[in-house]
């Protein structure tokens, strides 16, 4: 088997749990998106530095993680506006754009043309956000036919809304099984910009 797949975590950066992320991918040489809230991210601009510096994607997540179908278009072009307007702050001009909860509405598709954002969702949702530990997560991933090349797979550096857990090691955890998986399986990772063209 061989391959590229996109590891993606949503919600941070936190200053506990994105380090340790970045350690895990830093162990094995992957690079990742992190699709950052832009309030957090300008409390914590060192850790976006750490992962430019890595050589990981910021994308573009939100101001304030609200359903874009529970938004008037106004609001979601103040959100992206002034978000997007945090992350240029900080030296990030984002390519990529995860909806809040992945729901896109007609604004939201309209703005990322506008912006030149591309959307991103999911094929592989690791429901981390449950608390699920990581065997529970991994055999749910291997019930469904294990890691194959194109997949962009869902995860969680930090507490977000709906969250049912205290914290995030075993998305650690599991960041660091898929990599070992991957490796055995010769698949390589990729941000989700540079996969443009490479994923199905």
């Amino acid at each position: 088997m061989s391959g590229t797949i996109c590891l993606t975590f949503d919600d941070g950066p936190d200053p506990t749990w994105t380090p340790r992320v970045l350690t895990a991918l830093r162990r094995r040489s992957a690079q990742a998106t992190f699709f950052v809230q832009a309030r957090r991210a300008e409390e914590h601009p060192d850790l976006v530095e750490a992962m430019v510096e890595a050589g990981h994607e910021v994308g573009f997540h939100c101001l304030d993680h609200v359903r874009h179908s529970q938004r008037t278009d106004a609001g979601i072009e103040e959100d992206v506006t002034i978000g997007t307007g945090m992350l240029e702050g900080l030296g990030v001009r984002a390519r990529a754009w995860r909806a809040p909860w992945g729901i896109e509405t007609d604004a939201t598709r309209r703005l990322a043309g506008e912006r030149d954002l591309r959307l991103w969702g999911w094929n592989v949702d690791t429901h981390d956000w449950r608390g699920d530990d990581v065997r529970k997560m991994f055999g749910a991933l291997e019930a469904q036919g294990g890691l194959r090349g194109g997949d962009v797979i869902l995860m969680h550096d930090a507490l977000g809304p709906g969250a049912r857990r205290e914290g995030c090691p075993e998305t650690v955890a599991l960041t660091e099984l898929l990599l070992a998986t991957a490796e055995r399986a010769e698949l390589s990772t990729a941000t989700v910009s540079e996969s443009e063209g490479v994923l199905a």
